[in-house]
């Protein structure tokens, strides 16, 4: 069983270093990774992937795809905590965001 989601988010917080970009981009990925490991043991997981795209223009758009792959053996809902490591991502971004917001 393997799975995979992609989701993009608008962000009003164009003014940032190379740097600070990376940062957040590095910092989702290691929600969606850390997630998905409080879940499953590493034995339970065939193969993981995600990916971190970041792009400013009027608003930052953060995208971030995730791909799981599980044996069949292994029961869980793939796609559940997928979007769950996804939001949990997102939501410790934003609130990154913010942080480097107000220290502007």
């Amino acid at each position: 069983m393997e799975s995979e989601g992609r989701r993009v988010v608008h962000i009003g917080l164009p003014e940032l270093t190379e740097e600070q970009i990376i940062e957040v981009g590095e910092l989702a990925q290691n929600v969606v990774i850390k997630h998905v490991f409080d879940a499953l043991n590493r034995s339970d997981v065939k193969d993981i992937e995600v990916t971190t795209r970041i792009n400013r223009g009027e608003t930052l758009d953060l995208e971030l795809e995730v791909y799981l792959e599980v044996p069949v053996f292994v029961k869980v809902d793939v796609e559940k905590l997928i979007d769950e490591a996804v939001e949990k991502a997102y939501a410790v971004v934003e609130k990154k965001l913010r942080e480097i917001a107000g220290k502007g």
